[in-house]
């Protein structure tokens, strides 16, 4: 096993396009980190695809229809918060209300400061970003890359 920094908050994403490492910020935002955790470990994200994906932007997934209209049927109250949307930030997507975040979220392409404080920032990419900038774009994509397997490293 790699040796990361806080196993238990990192999850291992392997993707279409290669291996993806995001350390979780429970410290940011612990409930969306445990229940993200929690979908991890039941499996929810294996298969699951890169629905929106918008050049420049970010890279969305979470969606079970991989459409970006359906979730875990868990929304969580928002957990804004000062971490700014620079290149490798992971976000929980929502709707217009601000306590709508479930199971969806996104990668930040680039930095994205007009997001910031409106969004749940809970994590970062350390390792494997050159892999989320592979990923197919598009709205909706068409034949989109997927997340493979999803796992916290602590259970590796």
């Amino acid at each position: 096993m790699a040796d990361y920094k806080d196993p238990e908050n990192t999850i291992v994403l392997e993707t279409t396009k290669g291996e993806v490492v995001i350390e979780m910020r429970p410290d940011l935002a612990p409930n969306h980190v445990a229940r993200i955790k929690e979908l991890v470990r039941e499996g929810f994200y294996n298969g699951i695809v890169f629905h929106r994906v918008i050049d420049g932007f970010m890279a969305q997934t979470g969606c079970p229809h991989g459409t970006g209209t359906g979730g875990s049927g868990k929304k969580l109250k928002a957990e804004f918060n000062a971490e700014p949307h620079t290149r490798g930030t992971c976000s929980m997507a929502r709707s217009m209300d601000p306590n709508s975040g479930d199971s969806q979220f996104f990668i930040c392409f680039a930095d994205c400061s007009w997001l910031d404080g409106q969004y749940t920032v809970w994590g970062k990419v350390i390792s494997g970003m050159e892999n989320v900038d592979k990923i197919k774009r598009g709205e909706p994509v068409a034949n989109p890359d997927h997340i493979v397997s999803a796992k916290i490293a602590a259970d590796l």
